[in-house]
C-alpha cells in the first residue's frame, strides 16, 4: 500500500511539474486566439518562433550566455581542481581551518552578497560586463568540497607509482586524480552550466546593455508589460531559452544519470 501511495505521489508531482511545460509548448505551437483556448482543432505554426527571434537580440542573448558558461565551468574547473588536490593530498598549518572556512560558503545564499559584489564589480570597473557576471562565481565551495571528497578516495599507492615513474605534482594531478574524477567533472559541468544557464538576479542587476545581457535577462525585458507581446510568442521566446538545456538532456540522459550515480556513490 505504501509503495502504490510514493508510486501515485510521484506521477502526481510530476504531472504538477509538467504542466507548464505543456501549456508553453501548446501556446508557442499555435495563434495567439489559441492560447488560453485549448481545442484540438487548432491549427499549428511556428510563426511565434519567428515573431520572438525578431523581436529581441536573440542571437546575441544566446552567444552571451555560451560565453558566460562556459567561462564560468572552465574557471570552476581550474580553481576547484587545484584547491581539492591542495586539501585533499597537501599538509599545512590550518588546512582543516582553512576548508571550513570554504564550506562556510555553502551555508550563505548568493543573494546575500549581491551588494557587496555590486560595488566590487564598479570598483574594479568592470560593470555591465559579462566577466561581472561570472566572476562570484569562479571559486565554487561545492565543486571544492565535491573533488576534494573524490581525490580522498584515490589510493595514495597511484600516486606513489606515479612519483617513482619520474612524474611531478602536476602531472600526478593531470593524469591520476582528474582522470579518477571524470564521473564527477559531468556531474558537477551538468548542475554549474544549468544553474548560471537560468541565473535571472544577479545578471539583472549588474548588466544593462545588450552587449553583456545574458539569455534569461534578455527575456525578462522581452516579455515586460510595455512590449505588447500575446502569450503566444512569449511562450515561444521561453522555449527557445530552454531548447539547449532540454535538447542536451534529451540526447544525453543516460550519461547524465550515471554521472550523478557515480558521484554518489563516491
Amino acid at each position: 500500500m505504501t509503495n502504490k501511495l510514493d508510486t501515485l505521489g510521484a506521477w502526481l508531482l510530476g504531472i504538477i511539474w509538467f504542466l507548464p511545460l505543456a501549456y508553453a509548448v501548446w501556446a508557442a505551437f499555435h495563434p495567439g486566439a489559441y492560447a488560453t483556448h485549448f481545442d484540438l482543432t487548432a491549427p499549428l505554426t511556428l510563426q511565434n518562433f519567428v515573431t520572438a527571434w525578431h523581436a529581441a537580440p536573440f542571437a546575441r542573448y544566446f552567444l552571451n550566455t555560451f560565453i558566460l558558461v562556459t567561462m564560468v565551468l572552465v574557471a570552476q574547473f581550474i580553481l576547484s581542481t587545484l584547491a581539492a588536490y591542495a586539501f585533499a593530498r597537501f599538509e599545512f598549518r590550518g588546512r582543516d581551518f582553512v576548508f571550513m572556512l570554504v564550506l562556510l560558503q555553502l551555508m550563505i545564499m548568493p543573494d546575500v552578497l549581491i551588494v557587496e559584489n555590486y560595488r566590487l564589480m564598479s570598483w574594479l570597473g568592470v560593470r555591465d560586463t559579462i566577466f561581472a557576471v561570472g566572476l562570484p562565481y569562479f571559486a565554487s565551495a561545492f565543486g571544492i568540497f565535491l573533488l576534494r571528497q573524490t581525490f580522498k578516495t584515490v589510493p595514495r599507492e597511484l600516486e606513489e607509482a606515479a612519483r617513482m615513474e619520474g612524474a611531478n605534482r602536476w602531472q600526478i594531478l593531470m593524469k591520476v586524480y582528474v582522470p579518477l574524477a571524470r564521473p564527477i567533472y559531468v556531474a558537477y559541468g551538468l548542475v554549474s552550466v544549468s544553474y548560471h544557464w537560468n541565473n535571472f538576479l544577479w545578471p539583472l542587476i549588474i548588466t544593462n546593455s545588450v552587449e553583456s545581457r545574458p539569455l534569461t535577462v534578455g527575456l525578462q525585458v522581452f516579455a515586460s508589460t510595455d512590449q505588447g507581446i500575446d502569450w503566444s510568442v512569449i511562450t515561444a521566446a521561453t522555449l527557445l531559452s530552454a531548447a539547449p538545456l532540454l535538447v542536451a538532456f534529451l540526447l544525453f540522459q543516460r550519461q547524465f544519470v550515471q554521472s550523478f550515480m557515480r558521484a554518489g556513490i563516491r
